[in-house]
């Protein structure tokens, strides 16, 4: 989103706070430029292995590409099956969890003014094969219980930086349900 201020930009956390204000005002006033549809493509190679490719969404009021292609693939371990070549879908899920959270309370942290001098991480899910492998109706397929662990240089409080983090779109995602459609078509 392109801003018409010209006043230096105020850069805290390594965000353009004056260019984050202006996208909150942008969209206070047309509430249109806040819709976004994100993509990705993914093609199965064989076995455990598939591969995902983005390129582009829709925000702003118009299609956008990225900057660059990105590809990803996706693999098991051998313990399941796999050649353990690429990180499992569930990892990559804890993956885009601890992204998105690091990314929304820097930003948030950001626009209130409070500095972040770093952030370190660590995440683990539990995960009950029993549920995947169709053995038991009682057992989730999923992660039943993800723990993430946030170790953040700042002088704010632990629990003001846990709430900013909240406001990440995956947190969203992984701790409430949703809808989603899946769709099979034969060709």
């Amino acid at each position: 989103m392109n801003t018409m201020n010209t006043q230096t930009p105020t850069i805290r956390n390594g965000v353009n706070v004056t260019a984050l204000f202006d996208t909150i005002e942008a969209v206070k006033g047309n509430q249109a430029i806040a819709q976004f549809k994100f993509r990705a493509g993914n093609r199965w190679i064989g076995g455990d292995h598939n591969h995902t490719t983005v390129k582009g969404f829709y925000g702003a009021c118009e299609e956008m590409q990225h900057a660059q292609t990105f590809e990803m693939d996706n693999g098991e371990p051998a313990v399941l099956l796999g050649a353990d070549e690429y990180p499992n879908p569930v990892e990559f899920v804890l993956h885009a969890l601890i992204g998105c959270l690091t990314t929304t309370m820097v930003y948030h942290a950001a626009a209130r003014g409070i500095t972040i001098d770093g952030i370190e991480s660590e995440l683990e899910g539990d995960l009950d094969l029993r549920g995947f492998l169709g053995l038991s109706d009682e057992v989730r397929k999923g992660f039943h219980n993800v723990r993430v662990t946030m170790r953040v240089k700042s002088t704010a409080s632990a629990a003001a930086l846990r709430e900013l983090a909240k406001y990440s779109p995956v947190y969203d995602i992984v701790s409430n349900s949703l809808p989603v459609e899946v769709r099979v078509e034969t060709c």
